[in-house]
């Protein structure tokens, strides 16, 4: 199996991210799957955040992974995948000072529906990964809020990178072909 990875960021305009995908499909002929996984995480209570802070998440968070998509889908044979990475943020605010981050990774939600029922009779499904507390170099397991984090999972502890990927990976096989429109929370039950 042939794959490219396409890397954008912020500082780039919108059509940067269009370019990029056009690129992997005509290098390839088509574009079978789309992981959009992009992630500003700007916290802090609602009256001290900016809108500067606001347009910059939501550059990120939401902008970005619709400009993807729109791009994919013009590529996308059917059996096409589009998977998005959220958060589990989006379901449970269990801190204060999550609103910007928690407001952007809920409205993956609304378009991980309504692309999933758009796209539905093209055979392309669409889904959402949640992922937790995963122990990454930017939230590590070791870190000074890891045993609170940990406590407020069912499984008491961090993901790895990996149980994400995993996820990820069977929602862009075959084998998840009548799943779309679906949120899937891999957090270690904390959203339960």
């Amino acid at each position: 199996m042939k794959h490219t990875i396409a890397r954008s960021d912020r500082r780039q305009p919108p059509a940067a991210v269009v370019t990029a995908v056009d690129g992997v499909a005509q290098r390839h002929g088509r574009l079978d799957i789309l992981v959009n996984n992009a992630g500003a995480f700007l916290v802090g209570p609602v009256e001290k955040l900016t809108l500067d802070e606001f347009e910059q998440t939501v550059a990120v968070n939401v902008r970005a992974p619709f400009v993807a998509s729109q791009a994919a889908v013009r590529h996308m044979p059917a059996g096409g995948r589009i998977v998005t990475i959220g958060s589990n943020m989006a379901e449970r605010a269990v801190f204060p000072g999550f609103s910007l981050y928690a407001m952007s990774k809920t409205a993956l939600t609304g378009l991980t529906k309504a692309l999933g029922r758009e796209l539905g009779p093209r055979a392309i499904t669409v889904n959402l990964v949640h992922p937790g507390p995963t122990d990454t170099d930017a939230n590590p397991a070791g870190g000074p809020d890891a045993a609170v984090i940990s406590g407020l999972t069912a499984l008491g502890h961090y993901a790895e990178p990996a149980d994400v990927a995993a996820t990820v990976a069977f929602l862009a096989s075959p084998e998840a072909r009548y799943i779309t429109g679906a949120t899937v929370d891999v957090d270690g039950g904390f959203t339960i």
